[in-house]
C-alpha cells in the first residue's frame, strides 16, 4: 500500500499538511507519529511515541507488516523556545539546559526518524523524506548573529542529512532528502516574534503546508544527486 509517514503530526504545520493529503493523496494509507495523542478525521494510523529507538521500531514493525510502500517521509518536529528559556540575544545568555533541548528536538530526534525508516528503504523504493529546517541554520546566511543554539541546532540537522544523504546514494538510490525551510509561520513557535515579522510574510499553516506538498510530493526538479535539497517556502535554493 503507498504510504505517507508524518513524525511530529501533532504540530500545527503537520494537522495542516494531513488536510493537504487527505485531499491530494486520497488512495495513500497515512501513518502520524507523535509525543502527544492527537485527533484526526478520515482514516488515519496513529503512534504515540517518545522517540527512542525502541518505541520507534513500533512504527517500523508496522509498516514492514503491511509491506508499505513509503513513497514519502515528513519529519516535522522542532523547538524553539520553552516556557523557561527564549533564543539568544548575546553570549552570555547561553544555557547548557536550553541547548540540550535544542540539540535533542531539531538534530537528533529528526535523525532517529530516519533511522528507523530506513530498514523500509531500498533501490526500488521511490522515497522523498524530508525534515523542517530554517534558513537561520544557513553558516553563509548568518548576517545577524544571535539565536545560538537554534541556529547550530538546525546547522547540524543540516549536515547529519547532508551526510545521510551520501549514504543513502549507496543504499537507497532513489531517496531524496530535503529541508525546508518554512518561512514565519502563524503557530504558538512564532508567536513571540510576530510582532517583527514584515507584512505578507507571516504566512498561515495551510499556506505552508500546501507549499510544502507542492515542493516536495513527487516533485520531478528534485534530482537524484545524492545531496539533499535546501529549500525555502517559495522553492529557492538556500545557501548551506
Amino acid at each position: 500500500m503507498k504510504t505517507i509517514v508524518l513524525f511530529g503530526a501533532s504540530s500545527a504545520i503537520a494537522k495542516a499538511y494531513i488536510e493537504q493529503l487527505q485531499i491530494n493523496t486520497p488512495t495513500h494509507q497515512i501513518v502520524c507519529v507523535s509525543s502527544k495523542s492527537i485527533d484526526f478525521e478520515g482514516s488515519v494510523v496513529h503512534f504515540k511515541t517518545d522517540y527512542t529507538t525502541h518505541c520507534l521500531t513500533r512504527v517500523s514493525a508496522y509498516l514492514k507488516e503491511q509491506s508499505a510502500e513509503i513513497e514519502q517521509v515528513v519529519i516535522f518536529n522542532g523547538m524553539l523556545h520553552s516556557t523557561s528559556h527564549m533564543p539568544e540575544k548575546k553570549l552570555e545568555d547561553i544555557d547548557a539546559e536550553y541547548f540540550s533541548q535544542l540539540l535533542n528536538s531539531n538534530t537528533l530526534t529528526p535523525l532517529v526518524c530516519l533511522q528507523s525508516i530506513l530498514p523500509l528503504l531500498t533501490h526500488k523504493t521511490q522515497c522523498n523524506i524530508t525534515a523542517l529546517s530554517a534558513r537561520v541554520g544557513s553558516i553563509n546566511d548568518n548576517k545577524l548573529g544571535g539565536w545560538y543554539t537554534y541556529r547550530a541546532s538546525k546547522a547540524a540537522l543540516n549536515m547529519l542529512f547532508k551526510t545521510a544523504a551520501i549514504e543513502l546514494a549507496r543504499r537507497a538510490k532513489n531517496t531524496k532528502l530535503v529541508l525546508f525551510h518554512p518561512g514565519t509561520t502563524d503557530t504558538a513557535l512564532s508567536k513571540p516574534f510576530q510582532k517583527n515579522v514584515p507584512a505578507g510574510k507571516l504566512f498561515s499553516t495551510e499556506f505552508v503546508a500546501k507549499q510544502l506538498f507542492t515542493l516536495t510530493f513527487n516533485n520531478p526538479h528534485l534530482e537524484l544527486n545524492g545531496a539533499p535539497a535546501y529549500l525555502d517556502w517559495q522553492g529557492e535554493t538556500i545557501p548551506w
